[in-house]
Parts: structure tokens; C-alpha cells; sequence
């Protein structure tokens, strides 16, 4: 039976679990969990899968979720019998900065604090672990805490989690850049790139509770600005051989897919629609 043909999904389990046609990008997994890289920033276009990405890997190694080997039964990671051994084993903190778009700094500073909040209500399984310092910064969590305590969340929720699960934490961000994008474009560039670069230090550089962390975003921030104190990042560019076909499709990926519903035909439109992609030595669609 055909899988159906969903449009915007970015929901791994979702995806999965409603038979939509999916691509399969798990391969992904185990050629970035076995890399030597702590922290993985991976820029890309819209619509090339970056948030599904996030998604499966957060689905592959959570250990909240109870359905981890299923969902992944027949797709590529699941023949590696080495890499399914940690599958619904990590403490996995999954954050989005996809709706952080503000005219000024304190109406991104609010964006940022619902984030925040949402996702310690999200985690508040943990709070009767906490010490009285722990319970001290808690307590200071609002949508309308400083930036000195809302650049702090990420590292407090990877310690909280790592204590919790007796485990190091993979941290997600996802559309890292999106809030950058708008303070460039709006005039408050310098206020949210030293908050940022507050946040990014402690949650990627001096975090002793994070194993891997795995970023990506439409585009690459310079080190001489957000990353200057990060000397731990691997930056995948479009030009990398690395990952060159976990984002986005594959000409063989699209042309098998249209072979598969009866649209054969329609090969060569569809490639003069959209060909033009290449990432590292693999052409795309």
C-alpha cells in the first residue's frame, strides 16, 4: 500500500505513525553520533528538512519517549546494531528558536522566556530533584526574567536532566539564527548577539552536562561574532562532503519517489523546476 503524501510535517513520530511517505535520513544518526565533534552547526535552505532532522534525532535517543525502536524499525539506523544500543537512552533537551521574531530587543527577550517557561513545564518532573540553589533559580523562571537568568535556562535544564537521568544530555537547537536574522534586520543586533553569545558559552562551552549538541539554521554566523568564545564547534557548510545527503533530496531520492506513484513521466519537469542544488559532490532537486 502507497504511504500517504503529507506536506509540511516536522514531526518525526508523526510522519511514522500516520504512514506518510518518508525519505529515509536515518542514516544521518549514526554517522553524526560516531563523529568526534561536540558541538555540529549545520546551515541550510528553508524546507531542507532541518527541523524533521531535529526531530528524528530526538525521537531516536530520548529516554522519555516509549516508542523509540519502533518508530525506526526497517529504516537505516536500525541495521546498525551498535548505534540501536542507544536508542531511548539519552536525556535529550530540544529547543527552537523558530518563532523568536521580535522588532526590538525586550519584545525577543519575552519571545525567548515563553520558550523557556514552556519548556520547564515541559520538564517539571525533575523539580523535586532539586537543591535549594536549583529551586533558587526555578523559582526566578517567568516570562519576564532578566537576560541574566534567561541565558542561563539552557545550561540549568542540562544539569537538571543530566542529575536526573545520571547521564550527560544531547542538546537540539533548531533555527539558531532565526533571532539574529531579525535583530540584523530590525536594529538591535548588538543586544542580541552578546545575550546569545552568553547563552551559546554556557550551554555549549562550559556546560560539564552535555555530550553532543547539534545546531542548525538557514545560515552561518561568523565566529569573530556569536561564536568568538566557541572553539568546540564543527561547522558543516553546503560545500562539505559530511552529511551532503541528509538534507534536502537526492536526485535518485526524487526520481524513485515519482516512479513510485506513477509519475515517471514528469522527470525531467521536475528537475527543470528545481535542479541547480549541490551539496559536497551529490547533486540534489
Amino acid at each position: 500500500m502507497r504511504k500517504n503524501v503529507g506536506l509540511g510535517h516536522q514531526d518525526f513520530e508523526k510522519v511514522i505513525e500516520t504512514n506518510n511517505i518518508y525519505i529515509d535520513k536515518t542514516g544521518f544518526i549514526s554517522e553524526w553520533w560516531k563523529s568526534n565533534d561536540n558541538v555540529t552547526l549545520i546551515p541550510r535552505p528553508r524546507r531542507f528538512g532541518k527541523t524533521l532532522m531535529l526531530s528524528t534525532v530526538e525521537e531516536f535517543f530520548s529516554a522519555r519517549k516509549e516508542n523509540n525502536e519502533k518508530l525506526f524499525k526497517g529504516l537505516k539506523v536500525s541495521k546498525d546494531s551498535e548505534m540501536m544500543q542507544e536508542c531511548g537512552k539519552w536525556p535529550v533537551l530540544f529547543v527552537s528558536f523558530a518563532n523568536v521574531k521580535a522588532e526590538n530587543f525586550n519584545s525577543a527577550l519575552k519571545q525567548f522566556n515563553i520558550i523557556f517557561c514552556k519548556l520547564i513545564s515541559d520538564l517539571e518532573y525533575i523539580k523535586s530533584g532539586l537543591d535549594s540553589k536549583d529551586l533558587d533559580f526555578y523559582d526566578k523562571l517567568s516570562i519576564d526574567m532578566e537576560p541574566e537568568i534567561a541565558s542561563d535556562c539552557i545550561n540549568y535544564f542540562s544539569k537538571w536532566l543530566s542529575e536526573y537521568y545520571k547521564k550527560k544530555v544531547i542538546i537540539l537547537i533548531d533555527e539558531y539564527d532565526t533571532p539574529m536574522q531579525e535583530a540584523c534586520v530590525s536594529g538591535y543586533w548588538h543586544e542580541i548577539a552578546g545575550f546569545m553569545r552568553n547563552m551559546f558559552n554556557g550551554a555549549l562551552k562550559t556546560n560539564p552536562y552535555m555530550y553532543k549538541a547539534l545546531l542548525t539554521g538557514i545560515t552561518r554566523v561568523s565566529r569573530e561574532s556569536l561564536f568568538s568564545d566557541l572553539n568546540n564547534i564543527r561547522v558543516i557548510t553546503t560545500i562539505s562532503e559530511k552529511y551532503a545527503d541528509s538534507f534536502g533530496f537526492t536526485e535518485k531520492e526524487v526520481f524513485d519517489t515519482l516512479d513510485e506513484y506513477g509519475y515517471s513521466g514528469e522527470r525531467e519537469n521536475v528537475k527543470k523546476w528545481y535542479d541547480g542544488f549541490r551539496f559536497g559532490n551529490i547533486d540534489g532537486i
